[in-house]
């Protein structure tokens, strides 16, 4: 059993003398490739803070866009409402001076139809007049008489027309 103990004991020397000689040098590798693993690592989390932040810095651009954008659709929204709201009193004050000129047309027609009906009417009322003194004064005057007021008559014409 000492011949177990020896190798152990050999085993433990050439393990601490083995670590001893390649310990240093496999701790700068590990710590190297350690420390290109932070760096790594930290360039990685500077990438995605940049990227969060440009990423922040959009969004709060497509709110702001968004925002104007919303406050110009409102104010089309608003114009168009004036604008309507305009053409419809314009388009309710021509129609009712459109009705007042029609109406104005109608009355005159009327007024002209009533004239034209008088004066019809009063032409009618004088050919009958006449028509109705004519067969009275033919009635009523022999030739003679009627030839010296047809000759009365024509000397007064021409003093009749001045």
């Amino acid at each position: 059993m000492e011949f177990i103990h020896e190798a152990e004991f050999w085993v433990l020397v050439a393990a601490v003398i083995f670590v001893a000689a390649v310990g240093p040098r496999v701790g700068r590798l590990i710590a190297a490739g350690l420390d290109a693993r932070a760096a790594r690592i930290r360039g990685e989390l500077d990438e995605a803070r940049r990227l969060r932040e440009e990423a922040e810095r959009l969004v709060a651009e497509y709110r702001a866009k968004e925002r104007e954008a919303v406050a110009e659709a409102e104010a089309i929204v608003a114009h168009a409402r004036q604008e309507a709201e305009r053409i419809a009193a314009q388009s309710a004050h021509d129609l009712e001076l459109a009705l007042e000129h029609r109406q104005r047309l109608a009355e005159e027609r009327i007024a002209q139809a009533e004239t034209k009906a008088l004066d019809e009417v009063r032409a009618a009322a004088i050919e009958v007049a006449i028509a109705a003194a004519r067969e009275v004064i033919a009635a009523q005057i022999d030739e003679r008489r009627g030839t010296a007021l047809l000759d009365a008559a024509i000397v007064a014409l021409p003093e009749r027309l001045r």
